[in-house]
């Protein structure tokens, strides 16, 4: 089967210098004067940053109740159980993940959005009511489904409706999204030691996101990149009109339709990802998805409460500092994003999670600092998660939205 795949975030250049500098950015110029308002693009950026938002909740509601979990449905002291509470997300987000792309292609941006949603409201539900672990595995798989669904398509759409002039920022917002969801779940997990039960309630406000975001999309534009791909030019225009307005729609239309003509129709497979220059872009993308995971963040979101604990550090006040570490390194890449360029932002943020994890290092391995050691190990932990999710996040946020694309250039 062949895919033909085009551009529609960014105009086309050399293939040669897309691949050697992937910062270099030239979105189209409005013909029509100025900028169009960032203002009405978002409240749809919003809601679509919604599924980025459970994906932060669900990586983190189980970082608290984990041990009640376990007591209440009969697996204490079952490390291989707790293990795959926390891991089978991952596993339905993995078989999201495979069908997200033909699924927003296939039925369109909105709708894969609301169809990310049922499995999210379903499992929090299972995981809520359910009182065996089967039943909470189950719950978990089904979440993860939503997560590995949900936030690609975020990440596209966002792309495809933001204004060039605030792409970055908006892109931003998927990360800000995510940090917030963690934050939320460990302040919600908070009582669970207190709360017989409370870890029922965690499961059942992540429904509520979930029901919202698919309600709110009945009211959100749909991408007028795909409405024209599919042939549907009237409807892509008036989709401009509610994201530009009226006064750049012609100037959209047209950047869209020199995009569409400069492509010279070349029909990529699947297997010609790996050689060529289409590889040297999914090599890229891939390279850093993999240092970002092999940073470590992931034991920190799941597990955070039990390190603390064992170091004497108490989880409750530890999870709040690092959730304000994740969020205030967003909104600084936010910020930073549009004016220093992707590039110089990721290198400054590789820096510091090297510089963090020798913190790290060094704390586990000088016992004799004393109580010096664990301080070293906190903060290196904490550092590297506003790091983590500062510029890398952004950076592969936006490069997940646009690699696919960027292949035909």
């Amino acid at each position: 089967m062949r895919w033909k795949l085009k551009s529609s975030a960014y105009k086309r250049v050399p293939s040669r210098d897309a691949a050697m500098d992937l910062d270099v950015e030239t979105p189209a110029k409005m013909a029509d004067g100025g900028a169009p308002s960032w203002r009405m693009s978002l409240p749809h950026v919003c809601v679509a940053t919604l599924t980025s938002f459970l994906f932060g909740y669900h990586s983190g509601v189980v970082n608290e109740p984990l041990e009640s979990i376990s007591t209440d449905l009969g697996f204490a002291g079952n490390t291989l159980a707790k293990g795959l509470v926390v891991s089978i997300c991952l596993g339905g987000a993995f078989v999201g993940c495979l069908f997200s792309g033909s699924i927003a292609d296939g039925i369109g941006r909105r709708r894969a959005f609301q169809l990310s949603a049922l499995p999210m409201i379903i499992g929090a539900a299972v995981s809520a009511l359910t009182n065996s672990l089967e039943g909470m595995l189950l719950g978990r798989f089904l979440v993860g489904t939503g997560m590995g669904l949900g936030p690609p398509v975020a990440s596209l759409y966002i792309t495809e409706v933001s204004p060039p002039s605030v792409r970055g920022t908006y892109g931003s917002f998927v990360q800000i999204a995510t940090c917030l969801g963690i934050v939320v779940s460990l302040l919600i997990g908070t009582p669970v030691k207190d709360i017989d039960r409370w870890w029922r309630v965690c499961f059942w406000v992540a429904a509520v996101p979930a029901t919202l975001q698919a309600l709110g999309m009945e009211f959100c534009a749909e991408s007028p990149q795909w409405l024209y791909k599919c042939g549907r030019t009237t409807e892509a225009e008036i989709q401009f009109e509610k994201l530009l307005g009226p006064l750049h729609v012609k100037s959209a239309m047209a950047e869209l339709s020199r995009s569409e003509r400069g492509d010279d129709g070349e029909n990529v497979k699947y297997s010609e990802l790996f050689y060529g220059r289409n590889f040297n872009v999914v090599f890229i993308g891939t390279t850093l998805f993999a240092l970002q995971q092999l940073s470590g963040i992931n034991s920190v979101f799941y597990f955070s409460s039990t390190v603390f604990r064992s170091v004497g550090v108490p989880p409750n006040l530890a999870n709040i500092c690092m959730g304000i570490a994740n969020l205030s390194g967003s909104i600084v890449a936010m910020l930073l994003m549009d004016k220093l360029g992707r590039k110089v932002l990721l290198s400054g943020s590789f820096l510091g999670m090297a510089f963090a994890m020798g913190l790290q290092a060094v704390g586990a391995n000088r016992h004799h600092l004393g109580s010096a050691s664990v301080y070293l190990s906190v903060g290196g932990m904490l550092l590297i998660n506003k790091q983590q999710y500062s510029f890398i996040a952004d950076f592969i946020s936006e490069f997940e939205a646009t690699t696919t694309y960027m292949i035909s250039i």
